[in-house]
């Protein structure tokens, strides 16, 4: 193994350590855990990538092996889907198989592994990320939704086009993507940040990553598995290890090579996303399961991040 490979991930490790050390230990509180998550996502957030997407112009972004990744993603969602049934459950489990952690653990690790080139291409991916993932299964799970309540008498309507446009909206709004498309317009205006604005937003990214991870470690300890382990570890293969396999596979099949191509194997590889365990409660359907899931995925790519940042270093 490199040594690349092990300066990046051993912060990773420990910032994560210490989290399920304090959770276990009592330091953070599960209500301080959860304002701690609000700081993260409401604030440190937004101020690191609108940051570094203020001095990116359109020309430097790549979009292709962003578009090679989403097919290799749509095509392994449509796999466990079909597999599964074609269910709500199997629309969520399919989710869970393939939306990464591209925020709280893709953002710290790419940018300590590949720098500043890496965390803009990791960007690209993460502004439209949630927006298609999400968007496709609303559509989905609202069809198979409507059709599982035909089929049991219930027969509600619902507004399948209002949801989906709920959908987008919510994609967009949203203070991941929202920060990366306005960084990215004010960069095409030519300006730059004052110092006064552009110092806070500097200390403000810098402290992103610790807190992310060390936010990932508590979640950790307040997750029981039980009895779901050995469906929860064949989610989480397909998750950690199927997924970048699929995306290297694509890529390098269309010639694609170097930073970006490593970017987004390892973005396939990271472990499940938070927005999976919204989805399943906001429909009701496996939410202990995709919860024992994002744990199992959570230690399991350590091993698995491992791997696959050795094999494309």
């Amino acid at each position: 193994m490199n040594s690349p490979v092990i300066s990046a991930l051993l912060p990773v490790v420990l910032l994560i350590t210490i989290g399920v050390i304090a959770g276990r230990a009592g330091f953070v509180r599960a209500e301080a855990a959860k304002d701690l998550s609000n700081l993260v996502f409401m604030v440190l957030t937004p101020a690191l990538l609108f940051r570094t997407m203020s001095t990116v112009h359109v020309e430097q972004l790549n979009f292709k092996p962003v578009a090679m990744y989403f097919v290799a993603a749509l095509t392994l969602y449509g796999v466990v889907l079909l597999y599964q049934g074609a269910r709500r459950r199997a629309a969520v489990l399919a989710l869970g198989c393939t939306f990464s952690n591209t925020v709280m653990i893709g953002i710290p690790l790419v940018g300590l592994a590949y720098g500043q080139a890496g965390l803009i291409t990791l960007f690209t991916l993460i502004s439209v990320h949630a927006l298609i993932l999400l968007t496709v299964a609303t559509i989905v799970l609202e069809m198979v939704a409507a059709r599982e309540d035909r089929q049991s008498g219930r027969g509600a309507q619902r507004h399948m086009a209002l949801t989906v446009l709920a959908a987008i909206k919510g994609g967009i709004i949203h203070p991941v993507p929202l920060p990366i498309i306005v960084g990215l317009v004010f960069a095409q205006t030519g300006w730059v940040l004052p110092e006064v604005v552009d110092k806070p937003l500097h200390l403000l990214g810098n402290a992103f990553g610790p807190v992310a991870l060390v936010l990932v470690g508590l979640s950790l300890t307040q997750v029981h598995i039980g009895t779901h382990l050995k469906i929860a570890l064949g989610i989480s293969v397909l998750k950690n290890l199927a997924l970048p396999a699929l995306v290297a596979t694509l890529g390098w099949g269309l010639g694609l090579s170097g930073l970006n191509l490593s970017v987004m194997i390892v973005a396939a590889a990271l472990p499940m996303g938070a927005n999976v365990f919204l989805f399943a409660q906001r429909y009701e359907v496996a939410q202990d399961l995709i919860t024992a899931s994002m744990a199992v995925s959570t230690v399991l790519g350590l091993v698995s991040i491992t791997l696959v940042m050795a094999l494309v270093g």
